[in-house]
């Protein structure tokens, strides 16, 4: 018998708020079902999982020694800009950020951000302090997505995927209005905060609902690839209209969805990636195998 994943067994729930998702089983069974036949024309859902997979080695190479602190722990700007390139919210934004010394305050709040990652009591306090660490205002609001995907690819079983599109309540928008299970939602304000526990029930739940039906391993991966089927769904629905200035009209079904989890961010075989300097320049990943490991999403 397959045994559960870390953050669904007894004991693994930490000290947040928990509050109750109402969900869509009719539309979960949907978006699964559109998510397994739209990665099956490009190679199988498995090729997707290792692509997350090898994302996640890269942020976790890069940042460990953050988690470990480190105290003579640095940060190249050559290998954070290989992580920007696979995150889509921040690399369109974070080219001011990548020239001192913006660059060495912005490492400083990323080693405060991962210092006692291994303990998620009171994240939530710290992804405030990550981002008061940058400009207040709408021009800055991929930072928080920044240390969503941060902390998620370093640790990604005691992290899930906390980026905006996933749920934002300001903007009552997310995945989790897609799949709420409510005849009026386009009429109500869903009243779920967006801390740490809000995201970990979703996860729980949807990996429950993922186990129900036959998935027992990658399930932490399943669950970001189902997540970001769904918000990608609403995206092409909405003509790609939502955030059009990161999003273009897909030419298949699963372009939304590769864009959301930056698994577009380098080019097949230049390693010219999706991040620009201020000068428009693209940075350039030289790492081979990764670029050729890529080309299965391309």
């Amino acid at each position: 018998m397959p045994s559960a994943p870390r953050f669904l067994q007894p004991g693994a729930r930490p000290d947040a708020e928990r509050p109750q998702l109402d969900l869509s089983g009719p539309i979960l069974a949907q978006a699964l079902q559109s998510l397994v036949a739209g990665t099956e024309a490009q190679g199988g859902i498995e090729q997707w999982i290792d692509a997350l997979k090898l994302k996640s080695r890269m942020f976790q190479q890069a940042l460990e020694p953050f988690v470990k602190g480190d105290e003579a722990a640095r940060l190249p700007l050559d290998s954070f800009a290989s992580l920007c390139a696979f995150m889509a919210s921040v690399r369109r934004r974070v080219a001011p950020f990548l020239e001192e010394p913006a660059y060495s305050g912005m490492v400083a709040a990323i080693a405060a951000l991962l210092a006692g990652a291994r303990d998620t009591r009171g994240v939530n306090d710290r992804l405030e302090e990550f981002c008061s660490h940058f400009p207040q205002d709408r021009k800055h609001r991929w930072v928080r997505d920044l240390a969503a995907e941060i902390l998620h690819n370093v640790d990604p079983e005691r992290y899930p995927l906390m980026c905006r599109w996933v749920w934002d309540r300001k903007a009552n928008t997310g995945v989790i209005r897609e799949i709420w299970f409510d005849d009026q939602v386009d009429n109500i304000t869903i009243e779920v905060p967006d801390g740490y526990g809000t995201y970990l029930v979703l996860r729980e739940e949807l990996s429950q609902y993922l186990t129900d039906n036959g998935v027992f391993r990658d399930v932490v991966w399943y669950v970001d690839l189902l997540c970001a089927k769904i918000y990608a769904d609403y995206i092409a629905a909405q003509g790609g209209v939502y955030l059009r200035a990161d999003f273009s009209a897909p030419g298949d079904p699963m372009e939304h969805t590769r864009r959301l989890l930056g698994l577009d961010g380098v080019r097949a075989g230049s390693g010219r990636t999706r991040l620009k300097a201020i000068s428009g320049e693209a940075y350039v990943i030289e790492d081979s195998q990764l670029v050729e490991d890529n080309h299965l999403l391309d």
